[in-house]
């Protein structure tokens, strides 16, 4: 059998590979009795799509199915023909193999520029100044919250999953000094460069390295000490 290329994703699967896409369709149009128009996708959605023309059939695979049996191909081919009756084979097929299916990222809407505060400019000259540029978070406002819930803010937080800082919209302020956005920005991009060090086996959010460093800024004490009187609406 010919050795033919795949990606990362398909060798997930860990599934000898059974078919081409020109034998695939050989093997399909033979079961089904039709002339078959087949096209492999990488859709993390839609794993089949089939539509009947006549004699003819457009059909839309996933390219994990280049790894079935003839079980499940069986069901495509009764797909063909009629598009009726059970799958168990093919949604069984498609359970065990979810590992190895591309999923797309989803889309973050990124927005740093400001009213008062370019967050991006600000993150790049702190990234400059303190971290030799190798921080490489992206960074953007979050969402506003309601008025109500204001007790308790929080001002900035980091995403390890994603990479992200978000910064509370409320700083965007004209009251707010820029000493005092760089100094959150800052401690935020400190959990970005230090990643949560895991202190004794437990995740240690703030150790003493990380506090060590957050007095490196140079506005340390004259953010500390105005902490509570920018975050008022």
């Amino acid at each position: 059998m010919p050795v033919y290329s795949v990606s990362d994703a398909e060798h997930q699967m860990k599934l000898p590979l059974l078919f081409d896409e020109h034998s695939l369709r050989h093997y399909l149009e033979k079961t089904a009795g039709r002339t078959v128009s087949l096209t492999l996708t990488k859709n993390s959605c839609s794993m089949i799509s089939v539509k009947i023309h006549g004699r003819s059939v457009s059909l839309r695979l996933h390219r994990m199915f280049l790894y079935a049996e003839t079980g499940v191909l069986a069901e495509i081919a009764e797909m063909i023909k009629n598009k009726k009756g059970k799958t168990p084979h093919i949604s069984r097929f498609i359970k065990n193999n979810a590992a190895g299916i591309e999923r797309k990222p989803k889309r973050l809407k990124i927005n740093a520029h400001g009213k008062f505060y370019n967050l991006l400019e600000i993150y790049d000259s702190l990234n400059k100044e303190y971290f030799n540029s190798m921080v490489s978070a992206r960074i953007t406002w979050g969402a506003k919250s309601p008025r109500h819930a204001v007790r308790r803010r929080t001002l900035g937080s980091y995403f390890k999953d994603n990479g992200m800082i978000r910064i509370n919209p409320v700083l965007d302020s004209g009251k707010v000094p820029r000493y005092y956005i760089e100094y959150v920005i800052y401690h935020e991009m400190l959990h970005a460069d230090m990643d949560a060090e895991a202190a004794n086996g437990r995740r240690s959010v703030h150790s003493k390295e990380f506090k060590r460093r957050e007095r490196l800024f140079k506005y340390y004490e004259k953010a500390i000490g105005s902490l509570f009187s920018h975050t008022s609406p």
